[in-house]
């Protein structure tokens, strides 16, 4: 990250003295706070370090520390409203898109005879599509499982962020509970490290692709309609192992060509780079453009927040833009409308309740609140202008 922000890496030593300063509540040079402000949490530093030390868990409590000099009352404010926030967007996009019969997928936590937990986190509901492809999946390989996640299990990163450390605390503790009936498979990778790097010291808790890429050959049969596509793949290796898990899961796709982007691996997802925003804009504009060189038919992401920030680049760009298990569900003959997308690329806030308007009244949804959501959460959300200028 110094190399992409053209931040001058000068003594390590030096630095790093003056993040554990930060660590202790004590002043702290300028390019120290700047190296904690900039980490996006790709994790290429925890195997360098030759003592043993996490520096991306060293510099997310740097970063607590820097938020904790605010007021008790005012970072209780911060947490409560970012949370909130969230669980307005969470709650009316998924229902934009979801019936009532659907949505009730989400909320199978009584499964007695499920092997494991299939743990959403929050914001996957709001580009449902991709969950159901899991449960789908899930579904043919004849795994039985339960579903957990939304805002009332979330994994207490927003209050974390905000310096609220009490309240993060119970709100992890309580969704740990609610996961400790066997082993988890999650999707965020935001959830992924907050409950198993920040809240515990190593929770058995798998992300969802490392444990369908370990089933490939059974996998692999499933696979029976080629897909003719050039493919190249969004990545971020926060999450060790994923891109590697969802590269080999695309290779046994008969008829996909995967193209290398080779773009530089930022992040464990497109929202661990809002601090850098610039970084951010340069990195999906050389993404963009490599996919574009490389004359992909398709630009394939992974995480659902990447594809919140990037599916409605497919309108000025000669390639779709799609999650990468609608490619696994298309050789596996498995299907799911991306609502999202479509809603997104409307571009108009009139259109899209007017096209929605059959859920929000099957769920009663407010509709000045569901214009709110549309144009802030649905709209708003484009780090990237759309456009090519």
């Amino acid at each position: 990250m110094p190399a992409q922000d053209g931040m001058s890496i000068g003594d390590s030593r030096r630095l790093t003295a003056g993040v554990l300063n930060m660590l202790r509540g004590e002043d702290a040079p300028a390019d120290s706070r700047r190296w904690a402000a900039i980490c996006t949490g790709s994790g290429h530093c925890i195997p360098v370090c030759a003592y043993g030390v996490n520096p991306r868990f060293m510099l997310a409590m740097a970063r607590l520390a820097q938020a904790a000099g605010k007021p008790p009352e005012a970072r209780r404010q911060d947490g409560f409203s970012r949370f909130g926030a969230m669980t307005t967007g969470v709650r009316v996009l998924s229902r934009l898109q979801l019936s009532p019969e659907l949505l009730a997928r989400f909320r199978t936590e009584d499964e007695a005879d499920a092997e494991l937990t299939f743990y959403t986190g929050c914001n996957l509901l709001k580009t449902p599509h991709i969950a159901l492809l899991c449960f789908d999946i899930l579904d043919a390989l004849g795994v039985r499982y339960r579903v957990t996640g939304g805002p009332s299990a979330c994994c207490g990163v927003l209050q974390f962020r905000a310096g609220d450390i009490s309240t993060s605390g119970r709100v992890a503790g309580r969704t740990l509970q609610r996961l400790s009936a066997g082993p988890v498979l999650s999707w965020c990778p935001t959830c992924q490290i907050q409950l198993s790097e920040v809240v515990t010291n190593g929770m058995d808790m798998q992300p969802f692709l490392i444990f369908l890429a370990a089933r490939l050959d059974q996998l692999r049969p499933l696979l029976t309609r080629r897909v003719e596509k050039r493919v190249g793949l969004h990545e971020h290796p926060g999450a060790a192992g994923v891109t590697e898990a969802a590269r080999a899961i695309l290779e046994a796709i008969p008829g996909l060509e995967f193209t290398d982007l080779e773009q530089p691996r930022l992040g464990w997802m497109c929202t661990s780079l809002a601090g850098v925003p610039e970084i951010k804009r340069d990195a999906h504009r050389a993404q963009l453009e490599a996919a574009e060189a490389a004359s992909v038919t398709t630009l394939a992401g992974i995480y659902h927040a990447c594809h919140r920030e990037l599916c409605s680049h497919e309108r000025d760009w000669p390639f779709e833009v799609v999650n990468f298990l609608e490619l696994v569900g298309e050789s596996m003959g498995l299907y799911r409308p991306d609502l999202f997308k479509r809603m997104k690329l409307m571009q108009d806030v009139d259109a899209i309740l007017a096209d929605a308007a059959p859920m929000i009244a099957a769920h009663g949804l407010d509709l000045e609140e569901a214009r709110n959501v549309v144009l802030s959460e649905l709209l708003g959300e484009q780090p990237l202008p759309m456009g090519r200028a």
